[in-house]
């Protein structure tokens, strides 16, 4: 199903009618949030960053795999950054936006931009090439990590800063509205984490252009589809930054690789 649903614009106030639709559906697009030329600045970030991680070889940051792949010419790439903010001041510049704490409300008292939990800042770098490592990712929902965490199922948001513009032919972020108001049971169980990537016939398309800003209850499910196309117009990048609430826990360069992530290597 394509996307048909409303846009808004994000200030540093949220109205009454972006908290409704939110809160009814479990997402919320917000156009423009930032401009193309700080797009550019941004990917350019993530290319330093990744070309210092290559020539260092690491592996993990804070615990958190780092996943590298191959671009479309064979060159070895980073797909999947964690804590990329914590590595470059053009990430960490990013989070100084008033207007990503206008956010904050929608997980309720007490929550925060987790730059230094789970895996703070990420950055995903889709592309579909001969040899990719990361081409899409299976039907899940961001609550199971509470449970592996040993820990109480709190509201996590998930903040999408977008860098490509997105066409249904790309693939991309596909979710089921509403399914934030689930039962534990049905979010343990609906789908098979991870192993299932089958369309559903209640998702939606989240279709972003470059610049764009998403917000998803990490309780819905949903998945990341695989782009039909292939080679440069099938690529795709992606900033996530978690909105969380509950116990402060950061992380460091001596936290542990948590359970859930052992997964990783069945995630395409």
């Amino acid at each position: 199903m394509a996307s048909s649903y409303p846009t808004f614009t994000l200030s540093e106030k949220l109205t009454d009618q972006q908290v409704e639709f939110f809160n009814i559906h479990g997402f919320i697009h917000f156009k423009n949030f930032i401009t193309k030329p700080t797009v550019e600045s941004i990917i350019d970030a993530s290319k330093e960053v990744q070309q210092k991680w290559i020539n260092t070889d690491i592996q993990k940051v804070n615990g958190v795999p780092i996943k590298y792949g191959k671009d479309i010419d064979g060159k070895k790439i980073v797909q999947r950054f964690a804590f990329i903010n914590q590595h470059h001041k053009t990430l960490s510049g990013l989070l100084l936006d008033p207007r990503l704490s206008a956010l904050l409300p929608l997980a309720g008292e007490d929550s925060r931009l987790g730059i230094e939990e789970k895996d703070g800042m990420v950055f995903n770098h889709y592309v579909n090439g001969p040899e990719s490592g990361f081409t899409k990712m299976g039907w899940h929902t961001d609550g199971l990590r509470d449970i592996f965490y040993g820990g109480k199922l709190n509201p996590m948001l998930n903040v999408g800063v977008h860098l490509s513009t997105q066409t249904e032919e790309n693939g991309g972020l596909k979710i089921i509205p509403g399914t934030h108001k689930q039962s534990i049971y049905q979010m343990l169980f609906r789908k098979k984490y991870f192993l299932d990537n089958r369309p559903d016939k209640d998702e939606i398309s989240i279709l972003p252009e470059a610049g764009d800003l998403t917000v998803h209850d990490g309780r819905l499910w949903h998945r990341v589809a695989q782009s039909s196309l292939r080679g440069e117009p099938s690529r795709r990048r992606v900033i996530y930054i978690p909105i969380i609430a509950g116990k402060y826990v950061p992380k460091n360069e001596n936290s542990p690789t948590v359970f859930y992530q052992r997964f990783a290597g069945i995630v395409k």
